[in-house]
Order: C-alpha cells, then structure tokens, then sequence
C-alpha cells in the first residue's frame, strides 16, 4: 500500500493539500457513513448505492469523487470499504508508472476490495489503458516477452470496487470517466458543519472546545476540514500556553489573528495578492506569471490555493487579459474604490 504525501513542509497554512504535518489527520477520519458530516446529497446517494449493493452481494460499481481538496474523498473511500466490510488499498496516480506496477495492484485484490486511486487524473496514458478491461472485464491483457516471440496473456481478476478521486475532473479522458458507474462531487462546506468536524475532531483529540470557539475555527477555514482540523491543532497551541487550555472564541481569534487568517480566512498571501493587483496594477487586468513574480510566489500555487477561493467570495475575477480584482475585495481590504485603471499586459 503506497500513499504519496507532500515533500513540502513549508505549505501555508490554507493549503488544502495534505502534508507530513498532517498525519494525525488520519485518525480523525470517520469510518462509518453515519458519522460523516456534510455532503448530505452525496452522502444520501452513496448510502442507497451501498445498501443496494450489499443486498445483492456483489461489489459497488466504480466510483469516481472529485471537488477541490481536503473535502473528504480519501475518508470516503475508507468508508466505502468499511460499510462493504472488505480491505482497501491505497494508491496515486503518480505512483503508477508502470503497466506492471498497476498489474502487481490488481492481481494481489480479494474478491470485493476496494483499489483507491488519488489525483487518478495523473495516470501515465499507457497506464490508464491497461485499466480499461479491468473495470469493464475483470482481467487485464499482459505482453510477455519481446519482438516475434512477445505473446499476450490475459490474467482474470476478482470483482473488485476502483474508487478514483480527483481534484480536476476536467482532465480525466473520456473513456476513462464514463467506466465509472458513480460520480459523486463533492462541495465545500457550511460553517455549520465544519462547527461540527471541529468539535468532533477535538473531542477525538481530547481538547476542551466551546460552540463559539468551534465556529470561529469554520468560519475561518475556506469550507475545508482539512484546514479546519489544522487551525484547531494550532488554536489548541495558543490556548494551552496563553490561556487555561480551552478553546473559546477568544482564544480561537487570538490564534487565527496571530497566524494572520482574517475573519473571512483570508491570509497573508491572499491579501498581498490583492494589494498588489490594486496598488501595482490598478485592479487589474494582470497575467498570473507577471502577478507570481510581484509578490514573490510561484505561479500554480496562486492558481491551485489562493484563487479559486477569492473567486468564491468574489474578489477576483479571470478575464482573457489576466486577473482583475471586484469592488468587494476593495471595501475588505478598506482601500477607496475609484474605478479600475486598464493595463494591457
């Protein structure tokens, strides 16, 4: 069982992608269907597929999670394999390099497992179609031998459950998306129920946690449980030597400032993004290349961490000339909004 962790340990903070910082996230996860919060509509679809399922004995049709990160979709592929009561192994797409590399995978599953395949929109091409018979047929075409006395085998498989996730559903080639049987998205979360996963992680933590203090950490935390869960282990910090050890809203708002997330859970980067396209641009229109090397960052991770929840609170907008920042991130930011200046660049 392989599972690819960032080699970066300096990530900011709001990254919803996992890191080696994150391993205690793992025994935050929920095993069970019922004590998954949020993602109700999913939730509910994925429950009357298992039951189903189950029912008839046979193996859930392949399953395909996508949405943005740190939303839940490895935590649902373990639930996927708790609630059918068979094993589960853990791959990415990267890790697959190798037709035989994916064979190895295949032919050592027990009838009904569960193969995960993480950020599967990576697959190597030549990897992805050996997967093709796997899903349809159960059994995969394997070529031994080179030149005039190369022979193909074919190797039958166990019925087995693939549960692919991806952050970026748009890449996936279409032959492969339409194999999958389920299609679950998944969407960011309510403050609401990011309230709960914080309070169920710290109650799994064994940390003292006030419902007020509890929000402060989702309202903060860009709809993410994987940010949620890493700001409460930091709050945890702050309360335990600058208070009495309880997180309460004055010491989840000590933390969250001192780390410089703002009410809206908006950081340092974020805000620095945004004065520069103001002040240096005069709102905009910029290139992310151009805008990367303003403010000291690399390209793809504006891309990847920082815009697409800008765009979400409607601070920024893309337009075929770069990036251009609203009227809403100058009345947050409490610069005076006299009307964008055009720049071609």
């Amino acid at each position: 069982m392989s599972l690819e962790f960032s080699k970066e340990l300096d990530q900011p903070i709001i990254s919803p992608t996992l890191t080696a910082q994150d391993s205690a996230e793992v025994g935050l996860r929920p095993r069970l269907l019922a004590d998954y919060t949020g993602q109700e509509k999913a939730k509910g679809n994925l429950s009357i597929y298992l039951e189903a399922a189950k029912r008839r004995n046979e193996p859930l049709d392949h399953t395909l999670l996508y949405g943005p990160p740190g939303l839940g979709k490895t935590t649902l592929a373990g639930i996927i394999a708790n609630e059918m009561g068979v094993n589960i192994r853990i791959t990415s797409g990267p890790a697959i390099e190798k037709p035989g590399d994916l064979a190895a995978l295949l032919t050592n599953l027990n009838p009904g497992d569960v193969l995960f395949i993480d950020e599967i929109h990576r697959l190597n091409r030549v990897v992805e179609e050996i997967l093709y018979p796997a899903m349809e047929d159960f059994a995969i075409d394997i070529i031994v031998g080179k030149g005039p006395s190369a022979n193909s085998i074919r190797l039958d498989l166990p019925k087995f459950t693939l549960v692919g996730a991806t952050t970026r559903a748009g890449q996936l080639s279409a032959p492969l998306r339409d194999r999958f049987g389920v299609s679950l998205r998944l969407e960011l979360y309510t403050p609401q129920e990011l309230a709960a996963i914080v309070t169920r992680s710290a109650a799994i933590l064994g940390m003292d946690i006030a419902p007020q203090g509890a929000m402060e950490i989702a309202a903060r935390s860009r709809g993410t449980p994987r940010i949620a869960n890493r700001f409460l282990r930091r709050v945890r910090d702050f309360a335990q030597v600058c208070g009495d050890g309880v997180i309460t809203q004055a010491a989840a708002d000590l933390a969250l400032n001192r780390l410089e997330v703002d009410q809206l859970g908006l950081d340092a980067i974020d805000r620095r993004m945004l004065t520069a396209i103001i002040r240096n641009y005069g709102g905009g229109p910029v290139g992310l290349e151009t805008l990367a090397a303003t403010i000291g960052e690399e390209a793809v991770t504006l891309e990847d961490v920082y815009e697409p929840y800008l765009m979400q609170l409607g601070f920024l907008t893309r337009t075929p000339r770069g990036r251009c920042v609203t009227g809403l991130a100058y009345d947050h930011l409490h610069i005076p909004y006299e009307g964008q200046q055009q720049f071609s660049v």
